[in-house]
């Protein structure tokens, strides 16, 4: 059993509650607008093709804006990065009701994606400070806490639609409050630079004007490795959102009030799996835990292809929500620490890679399943548990556990928040 770890400091505590709500924010603002996209795209007089069209560039923003996280994050520090973000990124999403034209709201959707993007890492990179801090796994709750917030930015969207509220005022509103949430969340994130509480060696950075050092060839192969994990997470996030109701429908043959709920079942257990799996992690170890979900992946999606009905179907998504749980945040932070490579850089390329598979993975269930069937297209759920299954084994947990780490000394108390280049 693991020995327990000492209590944290003050001013990690502080920084958890902080990190806690930037996620949350992050899901709320663009989920906040989900429920009323139909009233954009009627206001526009736009086709479904020239919708999603326009959605779309959100992830293209995200591909060409994703890589500039590390030099933002090293000029800024990661705390200005994800506050501050926050604030241009309810900005952005608050004038999507004023786009005259598709141009200007596929503009919008570019840069809100981009923005994204770069919160996304930073808000990653700091979460992982604070559980250096904290000397033991606390980052899966940052994840769950998205989840949740996913879910009241929709409830919030479908409220202010059902009473009414015109789109404008309803974006400004809550683009208004939660940019003053962000705002105030900077205060308490943790001051000092990136690595302050990092208890292994750091490297110094380069001097100005000496040529810029490459990763080695050393951290290339396990970055490969957890940027191939994160693609699988993504692959079965989206077998969820984008298929769930579709197997539901045209190869069980429910209502389409009954199809919903393979999303919701994969969408819960993924929420429960984050907010509970930090004790998971720390009594087991990020690989075994790993492990684990890849199985529960491949034998969950395994039992729903294999007996198509209502009861199987939604406990095969469930399982594959439960095991895919803390596969991102662990992938995340094993590239967070991957020696050889400079701060932030693991961390965004994972990121990146992730968002890549979020990309490519209907494209390919699509593709597959008009050839076959959706049953077919979905045995690459089956797969990527597999996959997990096999390089899960390259997640390397820490000496002892990732409990064994020391919670880093309570900085000096300051009132200006962390001591970072000027925004």
């Amino acid at each position: 059993m693991p020995t327990p770890s000492p209590a944290a400091p003050p001013a990690a505590r502080r920084a958890r509650v902080a990190v806690s709500t930037v996620f949350f924010v992050n899901a709320v603002l663009y989920a906040n607008l989900v429920p009323r996209l139909p009233e954009i795209k009627d206001r526009l007089g736009l086709s479904n093709a020239e919708l999603g069209t326009a959605i779309a560039a959100m992830p293209l923003g995200a591909l060409a804006a994703g890589l500039l996280a590390p030099a933002l994050i090293q000029r800024l520090g990661s705390a200005k990065v994800a506050s501050f973000g926050l604030v241009l990124l309810a900005a952005t999403v608050a004038c999507l009701p004023l786009a005259p034209a598709w141009v200007a709201l596929a503009g919008l959707m570019l840069v809100a994606g981009a923005l994204d993007s770069v919160i996304d890492v930073a808000q990653n990179a700091h979460g992982f400070r604070v559980q250096r801090a904290y000397g033991r796994s606390i980052v899966n709750a940052f994840h769950g806490l998205w989840s949740v917030g996913a879910v009241v930015g929709g409830l919030l969207g479908t409220a202010a639609a059902g009473l009414g509220v015109p789109l404008p005022v309803h974006l400004a509103v809550t683009g208004g409050v939660f940019a003053v949430v962000a705002v105030a969340t900077y205060r308490f994130m943790l001051p000092g630079p990136e690595d302050a509480e990092r208890t292994a060696p750091v490297e110094p950075a380069p001097r100005a004007g000496a040529p810029r050092r490459r990763p080695s060839g050393r951290a290339l192969l396990p970055l490969a490795v957890l940027g191939g994990l994160a693609a699988c997470g993504a692959f079965v996030e989206d077998a969820g959102s984008s298929w769930g109701a579709l197997f539901l429908r045209g190869e069980v043959g429910t209502d389409a009030a009954t199809a919903g709920l393979a999303f919701v079942a994969l969408s819960v257990a993924m929420t429960v799996g984050r907010l509970t799996g930090d004790r998971a992690v720390d009594r087991f170890g990020r690989r075994r835990v790993a492990l684990v979900g890849g199985a529960g992946i491949a034998a969950g999606m395994g039992l729903a292809l294999a007996v198509p009905a209502v009861a199987t179907t939604l406990i095969g998504f469930a399982a594959a929500g439960l095991g895919v749980a803390t596969l991102v945040p662990a992938v995340m932070h094993a590239a967070d620490e991957l020696p050889g490579l400079p701060h932030g850089v693991g961390l965004t390329v994972v990121s990146w890679l992730l968002r890549v598979g979020f990309l490519v993975s209907p494209t390919v269930v699509g593709l597959v399943s008009d050839a076959t069937s959706l049953r077919v297209g979905l045995l690459g759920v089956v797969l990527a548990g597999l996959t997990v299954l096999a390089l899960g084994r390259f997640l390397v947990d820490a000496p002892g556990g990732d409990h064994d780490a020391q919670p880093a000394p309570e900085p000096p108390p300051t009132t200006a928040g962390p001591a970072t280049a000027p925004f």
